[in-house]
């Protein structure tokens, strides 16, 4: 059967891995052209590793790379994160898949649009 393969990622799944082995998974399977939905998206450091080592993969007739797309996670602004300075960004539902098939039509705070084509 030929179609395109999306992997929707819970949680608990990347909340029992390390960040390089978070990172691994993702590029393996996106460079097997996987779509990849997670429900829980990444750190900024771990984004910009992603970046880096699929900077390093890209081979012009092999693996063009990656789209990433994500929202991220409302501020919690209350009293207490205000005075203890805890205002980290994290992101939630994360969209990766190879950028030869994946293209970003409309982003914003509540929707992620996606065109998906087949390899």
């Amino acid at each position: 059967m030929k179609g395109i393969q999306l992997d929707l990622i819970s949680e608990d799944k990347l909340d029992g891995m390390t960040s390089m082995e978070k990172v691994r998974l993702i590029l393996d399977e996106v460079r097997n052209g996987k779509i990849l939905v997670l429900e829980k998206g990444l750190t900024p450091s771990e984004q910009n590793k992603l970046i880096e080592l699929t900077m390093t993969e890209i081979a012009p007739d092999d693996f063009s790379g990656i789209e990433i797309e994500s929202y991220p996670v409302k501020h919690n602004d209350n009293f207490l994160n205000k005075l203890f300075g805890k205002n980290t960004l994290k992101t939630r539902l994360t969209v990766i898949g190879p950028a030869a098939q994946l293209k970003t039509i409309k982003k914003d705070r509540d929707l992620i649009s996606a065109l998906v084509s087949t390899p």
